[in-house]
């Protein structure tokens, strides 16, 4: 069973190309992920002129180019996402989008998307959060940049304003692309989880696959990775995403970690019952002895097979009388 929500982050790696965009769709669903995110918005809603680019994205672009600019290139018109939507249908793979502007997401509610994303960047943005959780369905936060006590603040906003507290899942997350894995600090998942009472999920920048993995093992319940067909495209987010083997292979070590779970009862498993007779010792004789003689540690010792009688019983054992004449390795019997 897999109990981890695998969301493969398209963002806008798509490079405000449709085609290339239905293509990530088909391969994320290749890849086992249970959801592909894109990103919805108009430029000039999200950013004003004077907005900088990231120090990330001015060396993955061109650092005279502004933030406005680059994003007007990138994002894709509203008509796409409707195109994009039912191709994930017609795929079998979850569409989501994060709407980075109100009519944004409007527009995605009005196509039928009953899942939210919130991203770190919106975390304060109080009217933002109104208007999702007045749709009362399920919101994914991510909690990047964020102390506990805004993390507090934005839950209190969407429980407030119609979302039920257990819809919300909350992701930790690093906001630095790719972020170091000394600030990567997993432990907070933790502190959230117990803070709040909720389920906790992973948002990761770091480069490879390790940490998701990791996270996964604490107790993630959503991961979210970004990803792209080839990481020397041009953009903003190609360098920090894994490409489509790296994105399977992560898929597939964490449906991995979910299945050495278990169930946590601590008892032998099908496959180690065979062995119990093999790896477990049993008393032997150490050397030849004869019937009605004293065994002691001079003539008994422990030694595989472990189908005898059990070492646990040593101090029963000993002081006994033999049987019968025994030869040297022979199994004891009282």
């Amino acid at each position: 069973m897999n109990n981890t929500l695998i969301i493969a982050e398209a963002g806008v790696n798509y490079n405000g190309e449709l085609n290339l965009a239905k293509k990530m769709i088909h391969v994320a669903k290749e890849c086992g992920a249970d959801v592909i995110k894109f990103q919805t918005g108009k430029a000039e809603n999200v950013m004003s002129r004077h907005a900088q680019k990231a120090d990330y994205q001015k060396f993955t672009t061109d650092a005279d180019e502004s933030q406005l600019d680059m994003i007007k290139k990138l994002l894709l018109p509203y008509e796409d996402f409707i195109v994009l939507k039912e191709e994930c249908d017609r795929v079998g793979i979850t569409f989501l989008s994060t709407p980075f502007d109100l009519e944004s997401v409007l527009f995605l509610y009005n196509i039928g998307m009953n899942k939210w994303k919130i991203p770190s960047g919106e975390i304060t943005n109080l009217p933002y959060l109104e208007i999702i959780s007045s749709f009362k369905q399920k919101i994914i936060l991510s909690t990047g940049m964020s102390t506990i006590d805004e993390v507090g603040a934005a839950l209190k906003v969407l429980t407030q304003s119609g979302t039920e507290k257990e819809d919300i899942i909350l992701l930790h997350c690093t906001t630095e692309y790719p972020t170091p894995f000394d600030e990567v600090n997993l432990c907070a998942m933790e502190t959230m989880r117990q803070e709040f009472g909720l389920n906790v999920g992973y948002s990761d920048h770091t480069s490879g696959i390790e940490i998701p993995v990791a996270a996964v093992a604490m107790g993630a319940t959503v991961i979210e990775k970004h990803f792209t067909l080839d990481k020397n495209m041009e953009g903003p987010d190609h360098k920090a995403s894994l490409e489509p083997d790296e994105l399977k292979a992560m898929v597939s070590a964490i449906r991995n970690v979910e299945k050495a779970f278990g169930t946590g009862i601590k008892q032998p498993t099908a496959s180690e019952v065979k062995n119990i007779a093999i790896a477990r010792k049993s008393i032997v004789v150490k050397r030849d002895i004869q019937v009605g003689e004293t065994l002691t540690e001079e003539n008994i010792t422990t030694k595989r097979p472990g189908n005898g009688i059990s070492p646990m019983l040593w101090h029963e054992v000993l002081g006994s009388k033999a049987i019968r004449d025994f030869r040297e390795d022979d199994l004891i019997e009282i």
